[in-house]
């Protein structure tokens, strides 16, 4: 096989762990109306069936750096593929298990651990064991993997929803929404097993020789000499035999600004848009209830477009022109969705708003926030400060996800001068903060190897 089919498909699986966090995040938007009428849940209780997920994702984010410092990268994701299958079979209720709220939301606990898992491991994993002048690209796989899921899921809700009658969905055709992602989670675990190890897990673990044949697996035998010598290079460097101190000023610098990135990403309103698609189009943009699963495959379609566009200039014109572009074309799309819905003027105009600013997110804040993340840790603290940075992306998600319902509820919102647009200007401002913190903080890491970026932290 040669080398660079070899690195796509490793690519490819390792991805598919954010295929199965695009699905899993998108299917409960399907799924969430339904639910919402077969259990009568208030807006306070639907907010926390869809976001107790983010919880799950939160808590597993954090112990994803310990376990993947334990048991590497490829062992975290078949944790991860094992927590996304039971979690898939559990959330759609069978009869063995009672019919409660409370056992739905215990599942949607159990696969955001997977997501939480997978979102540190699978980016990481692809960053470490793909060549510099492709990585960007390679880990954009993972941004294009939860975007597919997005599409894919959609497709599927779209499918079982559109085939039965509204009384039948809220019976049990939510229940199949879920089964659905058993699927892809078990193709995800089966090919988990076929997949190397990071040659960079193995370097810590002192396994050189290992960590060798699996860069001569991807590259030429000399540019893996090469890398494999820098790796040992940034492991031994300034290595007296004391443990990594997480709390110096420096280290704490680094990850403080990637925490700050991950967290904006989510505070953009991206899975406000995602999660809440449905009332947005039925609410906000006047669609009837039998047109919204369309409106929302036609959202993930722009999504999936844009990814792609994403993914092949990312290492061509860089990582900052992209994050200055995406957040100058998210804000004019939440000005047309919010000035619209402020001059009581929804209409075409106010949907171009949304597909414009999902369009922007997607050639930006979506990927390359995964590539940063990726690869501007140093060696040593890698799984450990991208745990924080995406734990603390998960705990902003939560935060939105379950404040956005009660904002768009509010009377505030829903009376003059805002007419339903406040949270959209209210996002509007982070966006502003994106611009001013990537200007500021964020180095540009195109082309240069996972070691060379170390030093810009110096």
């Amino acid at each position: 096989m040669k080398k660079s089919v070899f690195l796509l498909l490793i690519a490819a699986v390792s991805a598919l762990g954010g295929l199965l966090f695009g699905y899993d995040t998108g299917v409960i938007n399907g799924a969430q109306y339904y639910l919402t009428e077969h259990f009568q849940l208030s807006d306070a209780l639907k907010g926390w069936v869809v976001g107790s997920a983010l919880l799950g994702c939160f808590v597993g984010a954090i112990v994803a750096g310990p376990l993947s410092i334990k048991i590497g990268r490829k062992w975290s994701l078949i944790i991860s593929a094992l927590l996304f299958t039971l979690s898939a079979y559990g959330s759609g209720l069978p009869e063995i298990f009672p019919q409660s709220v409370s056992m739905l939301v215990f599942f949607r606990i159990l696969g955001g651990l997977g997501i939480g898992v997978a979102s540190m491991n699978a980016p990481m994993y692809i960053a470490e064991i793909a060549p510099s002048n492709i990585r960007g690209r390679m880990v954009t796989y993972y941004q294009l993997a939860i975007v597919i899921g997005f599409f894919v899921v959609f497709l599927a809700t779209y499918y079982i929803g559109n085939n039965l009658t509204v009384a039948e969905n809220i019976e049990f055709g939510w229940r199949r929404m879920f089964w659905s992602e058993l699927i892809p989670s078990g193709l995800f675990l089966i090919l988990l097993f076929f997949v190397p190890k990071s040659p960079r897990w193995l370097a810590l673990k002192g396994k050189d020789k290992e960590a060798l044949i699996v860069l001569e697996q991807i590259n030429d035998a000399e540019v893996a000499s090469k890398e494999m010598l820098q790796i040992k290079k940034s492991l031994n460097q300034n290595n007296d035999g004391i443990k990594v101190s997480y709390f110096t000023k420096a280290i704490l610098i680094i990850i403080a600004i990637g925490t700050a990135l991950s967290m904006l990403q989510q505070f953009t309103g991206i899975n406000a848009v995602l999660y809440y698609g449905a009332d947005i189009f039925e609410k906000a943009l006047g669609f009837g209830k039998e047109d919204v699963l369309a409106q929302q495959i036609l959202l993930a379609f722009v999504n999936l477009v844009f990814t792609f566009v994403a993914m092949f200039t990312v290492d061509k014109f860089g990582r900052k022109p992209l994050l200055y572009i995406g957040s100058i074309g998210m804000i004019i799309g939440f000005l047309l969705l919010g000035v619209t819905l402020q001059q009581e003027s929804v209409g075409m105009l106010s949907l171009i708003g949304v597909l414009v600013f999902i369009a922007s997110f997607a050639l930006s804040m979506g990927p390359v926030v995964w590539v940063l993340l990726s690869e501007m840790f140093p060696n040593k603290i890698r799984s450990v400060a991208m745990s924080v940075a995406v734990a603390a992306q998960w705990a902003a998600n939560y935060v939105v996800s379950q404040s956005f319902p009660m904002v768009m509820g509010s009377e505030t919102n829903n009376s003059a001068p805002w007419n339903g647009s406040l949270p959209y200007f209210i996002f509007i401002a982070f966006i502003l903060i994106i611009v001013y913190v990537t200007y500021k903080f964020i180095p540009e890491t195109k082309g240069k190897s996972l070691e060379e970026i170390e030093g810009f932290w110096e």
